[in-house]
């Protein structure tokens, strides 16, 4: 399976961005689908989450009322749309696929098995 996430760039606070992350090479609709952050000298953590079935969605506390996570199972393709966006959201975005949960998602790294290449964004304020 390989994910090719883009859409990062550069942007000023308040404005939007939306990433995309399209899988290849595997079964999308069976896979849970996360997006993961690295900001600079920081862990990478969880961002948003959303189960194979597209159900309720699950944020990170920083970012819940400005981000929205959805995805495209005919285009194999899962969003994380990024509104007013803040200095601290400056990171690295990784998009994650957890082929084995069926309920929920995973909010540690090790639950995931593929991964794509990341993409950055970067908030001036």
């Amino acid at each position: 399976v390989q994910l090719q996430a883009c859409g990062g760039g550069l942007v000023q606070a308040g404005d939007s961005l939306r990433l995309s992350c399209t899988a290849s090479g595997g079964t999308f609709n069976n896979y849970a689908m996360s997006w993961f952050r690295q900001g600079p000298g920081r862990e990478r953590e969880f961002v948003a989450g959303i189960n194979w079935r597209g159900g309720i969605p699950y944020y990170t506390d920083s970012v819940k009322g400005r981000f929205t996570i959805s995805r495209d199972n005919a285009k194999n393709t899962v969003y994380l749309q990024m509104n007013s966006l803040k200095s601290l959201d400056t990171a690295v975005y990784y998009c994650a696929a957890d082929p084995q949960r069926r309920v929920g998602v995973a909010f540690v790294r090790k639950d995931y098995n593929y991964w794509g290449q990341g993409t950055l964004v970067t908030v001036s304020s």
